[in-house]
């Protein structure tokens, strides 16, 4: 599970790179016609670049849902559960000694 976690993770940082290069590439060929300045393409990547992060927040969020799902699925323990069952041993063994 970790690997495909891992895969998955690579692959969104790779089409994020790819995504990057590719609205570069395509600023620069409108200035070059003449058609952007330059101004109007900074503007235009941080649009672009905007846009880019709220796909990858959304992406994000879509993943760690299914992580989830598919921890709950598979009934996966998690830190959090192991932390609240060892606070209620302590609580316990207090009680015993008293």
């Amino acid at each position: 599970m970790r690997d495909t976690f891992r895969k998955g993770v690579s692959l969104g940082l790779g089409l994020a790179a790819v995504g990057k290069e590719q609205a570069e590439k395509m600023i620069d060929e409108l200035i070059k016609k003449g058609e952007l300045s330059k101004e109007d393409s900074d503007d235009l990547f941080n649009q672009i670049k905007q846009k880019g992060e709220e796909s990858q927040q959304k992406m994000d969020e879509k993943i760690n849902q299914k992580i989830e799902n598919m921890l709950d699925e598979y009934e996966v323990v998690r830190k959090e559960d192991l932390r609240a069952i060892e606070h209620r041993l302590i609580a316990l063994e207090q009680k015993l000694d008293q």
